[in-house]
């Protein structure tokens, strides 16, 4: 497979995503080629069918191969689900001598410590993302690095995950053939794909609503604050129409779809959907009024459990607040006056979100649904991996921040041994590979 070329793999609840995405001269992303299959063997995020799991993923990957004549061999897979939990911690380390800047290994060594951390069993931590540093005490440091200070302190926001569960998934990826080039949190993924700088710098939330399960991520000053998984999406929803119509799935995801809407207002009483009966079974006649009513109880629910999420981050307080918003993205946010009811719940703002801030401009319309935004996301991440990896080989360092980082020249890198601050999943992605390798 080409160098500047990605492919991100989205193992949803509902479906799979193959992408294929290169970066264009001017920067933004052109997708080559998407294949998608119907998700068999993923429960909530999780796989619990690894051989249907496999086919699926095949399946997607066959398709994209297909529609873009290009093969593919390593892949950018996201995790998330019920399992993916988040908490904020605080740490510091006293530095042997004050006398010299902070530099990457202080910084290195204190993140370490935190990932010390004891979890419960099973449990690993995924993620460390610094929120904000303390450097003899002086509070509000966006980034320590050449400061000088005996003791370096930092507030830290903590994504802790199964173990088993992504080794499940690195397990799927390798035995569909494919090598796994990184792991990524899915609400990162969908975020990168649809919110503007701007947006995480005056705070936002993402609400990704997907099939299995619903995502939060709240970024404010640029960086991300705080994450959430909530087990409801709207397969839930379709299950409620499924057994308050007594019709099939299939009936009444296409229900969902055509007719259905997150506010039960909208319908006169008179409105009826004529649905055909099984096996020559007499047909059911279905008021448009009931059926909003089934999606408006449900979506509630799962909307004030994310709002529950946004209001324990501390969204009231003035000085979190959240001045963009909510974007809502996934295939969930299709729902018609959903964008309304969210409004209503919350009082706060509310857009869709299209997965196009980063792709190029002549982008196909299927692509930038909201749909495809963790897809689209996961392709991104693909080649900011590379472009590191490239900076590596190249010998120039690169100090990874929320948005791209610094970088030296190579006549400053001689002074100082070649070291990249890796993200956690990286090394992550090396321990998966290593334990599969190794259980062969």
């Amino acid at each position: 497979m080409e160098h500047n070329l990605a492919v991100g793999l989205d193992i949803g609840t509902t479906k799979i995503v193959a992408m294929i995405g290169r970066k264009n001269e001017y920067g933004k992303v052109e997708i080559l080629g998407i294949g998608k299959s119907k998700s068999l063997g993923v429960h909530r995020g999780v796989v619990n069918n690894i051989t249907q799991t496999i086919q699926s993923i095949q399946q997607a990957v066959q398709e994209a191969e297909m529609s873009s004549e290009i093969k593919i061999e390593e892949v950018t897979v996201g995790i998330a689900g019920q399992h993916i939990r988040s908490l904020q911690h605080s740490d510091y380390i006293t530095r042997p001598n004050s006398e010299h800047v902070i530099d990457d290994e202080d910084i290195e060594r204190l993140i370490n410590q935190v990932h010390k951390l004891v979890m419960l069993p099973g449990e690993e931590i995924i993620h460390v993302l610094p929120q904000e540093y303390k450097v003899d005490g002086q509070a509000e440091i966006k980034e320590p690095i050449g400061m000088y200070g005996g003791r370096l302190e930092a507030n830290f926001h903590v994504v802790v995950g199964q173990v088993s569960s992504i080794r499940n998934i690195g397990r799927c990826v390798q035995s569909a053939g494919l090598n796994l080039e990184g792991i990524t949190l899915e609400p990162l993924a969908s975020a990168n794909a649809v919110l503007s700088q701007e947006e995480k710098e005056a705070g936002v939330a993402l609400i990704d609503i997907g099939g299995g399960t619903t995502d939060l991520a709240i970024f404010r000053d640029g960086i991300i604050r705080h994450t959430a998984v909530i087990p409801f999406g709207g397969n839930v929803i379709t299950e409620d129409i499924k057994e308050g119509c007594s019709i099939i799935e299939k009936q009444a995801e296409l229900l969902k779809i055509k007719f259905g809407s997150a506010w039960p207002g909208e319908n006169k009483d008179n409105e009826i959907v004529s649905i055909p009966g099984l096996r020559g079974r007499e047909p059911k006649e279905i008021t448009l009024k009931n059926l909003s009513k089934i999606i408006h109880a449900r979506v509630v629910e799962i909307v004030e459990q994310v709002y529950a999420e946004i209001k324990n981050y501390g969204h009231e307080e003035q000085k979190k607040k959240l001045i963009a918003g909510i974007v809502l993205t996934g295939g969930g946010s299709q729902l018609k006056h959903l964008k309304q009811l969210v409004e209503y719940i919350t009082g706060m703002d509310t857009r869709i979100g299209y997965p196009n801030e980063h792709l190029a401009g002549d982008s196909d319309g299927d692509i930038t649904s909201p749909l495809y935004a963790t897809a689209v996301g996961l392709v991104l991440d693909g080649l900011k991996r590379q472009e590191r990896r490239k900076l590596e080989q190249k010998g120039i360092t690169h100090v990874e921040g929320e948005e791209g980082g610094e970088e030296e020249s190579i006549e400053e890198v001689e002074e100082k041994p070649v070291k990249e601050r890796r993200s956690f999943l990286d090394k992550l992605t090396e321990r998966v590979k290593d334990f599969l390798d190794n259980a062969e």
